[in-house]
């Protein structure tokens, strides 16, 4: 299998300023690796490329890069309770690090009452 190539300086840039624009303010990231199975048939691990960020309200992202402009998200507040978007996989980075940020700005408001819950 091919390895998966690691994050580029575009990347990293994208995602600065899509959390810039977002935030209003610089958020910092995170380079790490990560060994996940690429597919639930999976017998081998695949070392993927991670960008991960933390939340002033302490909720950490993760988006793994799994390919050639190949990405996946979640985030979560305690490592147990991971949460992502209901989409296995983004082809563009910029729409999965809004994707991920907008689920968990709608878990945080559900939380907090601000929202129905959506949950059945």
């Amino acid at each position: 299998m091919a390895s998966i190539p690691d994050i580029t300086e575009t990347e990293q840039w994208i995602l600065r300023t899509t959390l810039r624009e977002r935030d209003g303010r610089e958020v910092e990231i995170q380079l790490a690796d990560a060994e996940i199975r690429l597919h639930a048939s999976d017998r081998e691990l695949t070392n993927c490329p991670v960008i991960v960020w933390q939340a002033e309200d302490g909720c950490n992202f993760v988006i793994l890069k799994v390919g050639d402009r190949a990405y996946r998200c979640q985030f979560f507040y305690k490592p147990y309770t991971q949460m992502g978007t209901g989409i296995d996989q983004y082809d563009d980075l910029a729409e999965c690090t809004v994707a991920v940020l907008q689920v968990q700005a709608d878990f945080a408001a559900e939380a907090r009452g601000d929202l129905p819950s959506q949950r059945r």
